[in-house]
């Protein structure tokens, strides 16, 4: 792998790398493995624990929310019917253009 010499200082002073330009052999990190199963009664009442914590819009918030994304799908909706219409218009004015030429 290629290294410039801004590339080769920054990995030595993360000691990923030794003066000579040679890497650095670490052992990676083992991440602890899961032993302990959850009952899914203590499952279900750690998820209505955290379904407590969450923070629900109000009412006036969601309609406000929906109105914004039924007027941002239409504008998307029309723009690409809009565009679909320009090139299919376009494309077949080339295929006319072509028949008339030849």
């Amino acid at each position: 792998m290629a290294m410039n010499r801004e590339q080769r200082r920054y990995l030595q002073r993360q000691g990923q790398m030794d003066s000579e330009g040679n890497p650095i052999a670490t052992k990676r990190d083992q991440r602890p493995v899961a032993t302990e199963r959850v009952t899914p009664r203590a499952y279900v009442s750690e998820v209505q624990g955290e379904m407590r914590r969450v923070l629900w819009p109000t009412r006036p918030e969601l309609i406000k929310y929906t109105i914004v994304v039924i007027i941002t799908f239409a504008f998307v909706t029309g723009l690409i019917a809009l565009l679909d219409w320009v090139f299919a218009e376009g494309f077949l004015a080339l295929l006319r253009s072509g028949r008339s030429a030849g």
